[in-house]
């Protein structure tokens, strides 16, 4: 299901805990999930829900960056449904919007230590590339898969 304010804060939500839980909410996360029409709808992009008997279960976004490069990104499933089948579904819904958005290459931006989330990556066939410079500073690896 694609965005809808109603579930605004479901995304923050989803993301903030799997992000405390790993990490921390550094200042980019907090402005994006903070802001999500500014950052991500407002520039294109579109933010998607997983949503079980009304709730938010799983989420992810489509993000354009400076460059109009299209990043997949912010994709989280709140830990009751996890082990479910929700990150395939997420993760093909991603791959089906990346195609109708004419997306060429699509990247994300990770961490090695989310070894569950890297291998469902490889899984839908994203490769990994050398890390340039990121917005996070948790960010050590990059990967893109040509649509």
């Amino acid at each position: 299901m694609s965005f809808q304010a109603k579930y605004a804060n479901d995304f923050k939500t989803l993301n903030t805990a799997w992000l405390e839980k790993y990490f921390v909410v550094e200042p980019y996360d907090e402005e994006v999930l903070s802001n999500p029409q500014k950052y991500i709808l407002e520039k294109g992009g579109n933010i998607y829900f997983a949503v079980e008997n009304g709730k938010a279960i799983g989420t992810f976004a489509l993000m354009y960056n400076e460059y109009g490069e299209l990043e997949f990104t912010k994709m989280a499933v709140d830990e009751t449904a996890q082990g479910k089948g929700y990150g395939n579904l997420l993760m093909q819904h991603c791959i089906d919007e990346a195609k109708k958005m004419k997306c060429e290459n699509l990247f994300l931006y990770s961490n090695t230590k989310l070894e569950p989330a890297i291998n469902l990556y490889r899984k839908f066939g994203f490769d990994e590339i050398p890390v340039e410079k990121s917005e996070y500073a948790r960010c050590n690896i990059k990967m893109i898969k040509k649509i």
